[in-house]
């Protein structure tokens, strides 16, 4: 059961997860969340297109605000918006996929892997910018499979097994990394 504003809901498509204000970040950013060929800007505004655009024409001022706002949040290294996003390194790359979904300003966003295949910088810029969305009174729904990960982001923590929740974890019940591989494995 799926609830959106403490009320159940029933979704048959990604159209109508967006319009109940749920995002979607993919574990694959390069096949399935970016625009490789496509400007930084480009990306960060694609998912902002039909509230921004108008009859069929976006506001290129409006689509540079939005874009050079989000590069600066995030601290996108890019040395201006229009860069390929295909030519950025993977934490930057990440940080733009996870930018347009910021700006589309969902109540929920599922994260899948969101630090996958990024350096070290970017994964500790990534996991402040889970959290401040968070403190936004927004919800996160983290998928990972690095438990410190889980520890840095998570308030409860839910483990699965074959789709069925085999246990529910408070975050303040673990202390370390080995507690939580204990309490997952049993």
């Amino acid at each position: 059961m799926i609830e959106v504003d403490g009320e159940p809901v029933v979704i048959h498509s990604p159209r109508e997860a967006i319009d109940l204000g749920i995002g979607f970040l993919t574990e694959n950013r390069k096949e399935q969340g970016l625009f490789l060929e496509m400007a930084a800007a480009e990306n960060i505004t694609m998912a902002t297109l039909e509230r921004d655009a108008r009859w069929g024409m976006l506001n290129r001022k409006k689509a540079q605000t939005i874009s050079d706002d989000a590069i600066k949040l995030l601290n996108i290294r890019v040395p201006h918006a229009q860069v390929r996003a295909g030519g950025l390194s993977g934490g930057n790359q990440q940080k733009i996929v996870i930018a347009k979904w910021f700006k589309k300003e969902p109540k929920i966003l599922l994260m899948d892997e969101p630090t996958a295949g990024v350096d070290i910088g970017a994964k500790t810029e990534i996991i402040r910018i889970i959290r401040s969305f968070a403190k936004e009174k927004k919800s996160v729904l983290f998928i990972s499979s690095e438990l410190s990960e889980v520890l840095a982001i998570c308030d409860r923590i839910i483990v699965l097994k074959n789709g069925q929740i085999q246990k529910t974890i408070m975050r303040n019940e673990i202390h370390s990394e080995e507690e939580l591989q204990h309490a997952v494995q049993m």
